[in-house]
């Protein structure tokens, strides 16, 4: 049987457009529990999402706290945007009503900025994009996020936006070769506007670029965005 430190144990969330994922992590932040991931609703409203978060609760046992990670701009704790999720989310407290929901309390951030804090190494530039429902994106400068960067709605191709050319409508419309091809346009133009010592992506359809990427992209497991979730309860 595997030691785990003592110390508080933290339910990590991540809510996406297509799947909800859980598992607990210990004090180090290491995995306690297996990941398990339900769909999200069809209708993925505030109360849909919050009861199939709250049936996946059984599996993963005791817990001493919550993070979560959402798609949108989150701003102590409430919802601000939710493009890919269902208008009856903005202005929500979501970690609000998962400290009610759990009885335990609750820290929520960005999806992509969770992502980025299971992921940086905290040295120079280091640059954030989630490629799933829709794509995210965070910064970071020596490990401390720069918040609420919201690159997605940016205009990026032909007068629509990175999140209009990357998300995963736009890759089923094209196929993933020419969906392949725009994701590369795309780390050029990041690398000129940046100047990043690194970009990591992440999210879901991140597995699906075939192509050979340059020494400082670097794709990351689509479960940083739990393991980032130790993050929110560190001190600043």
């Amino acid at each position: 049987m595997t030691d785990h430190p003592q110390g508080p144990k933290t339910l990590a969330i991540d809510i996406g457009g297509s799947g909800l994922k859980m598992l607990v992590l210990d004090a180090a932040g290491n995995p306690i529990t297996e990941r398990t991931r339900k769909p999200t609703p069809k209708k993925p409203r505030p109360q849909a999402v919050l009861e199939v978060l709250h049936g996946m609760l059984p599996e993963h046992g005791e817990f001493d706290r919550v993070s979560a990670g959402f798609p949108g701009v989150v701003v102590e704790g409430e919802i601000r945007t939710a493009a890919n999720l269902d208008p009856d989310w903005l202005g929500f407290n979501l970690a609000a009503a998962l400290a009610e929901s759990t009885g335990k309390p609750a820290r929520v951030a960005n999806d992509a900025d969770v992502q980025g804090l299971g992921s940086v190494a905290g040295q120079g530039v280091e640059l954030v994009i989630t490629l799933g429902t829709g794509m995210g994106s965070a910064l970071f400068l020596d490990g401390r996020l720069v918040p609420n960067l919201e690159l997605p709605h940016h205009p990026f191709h032909k007068g629509k936006t990175y999140e209009e050319c990357l998300g995963d409508d736009a890759r089923k419309r094209l196929g993933n070769r020419k969906w392949g091809k725009l994701v590369r346009k795309a780390i050029g133009e990041l690398r000129e506007t940046f100047n990043f010592r690194v970009l990591y992506i992440g999210g879901g359809n991140a597995e699906k670029l075939k192509f050979d990427l340059p020494a400082d992209v670097q794709i990351v497991h689509n479960v940083s965005g739990l393991l980032g979730g130790i993050a929110l309860w560190r001190d600043p």
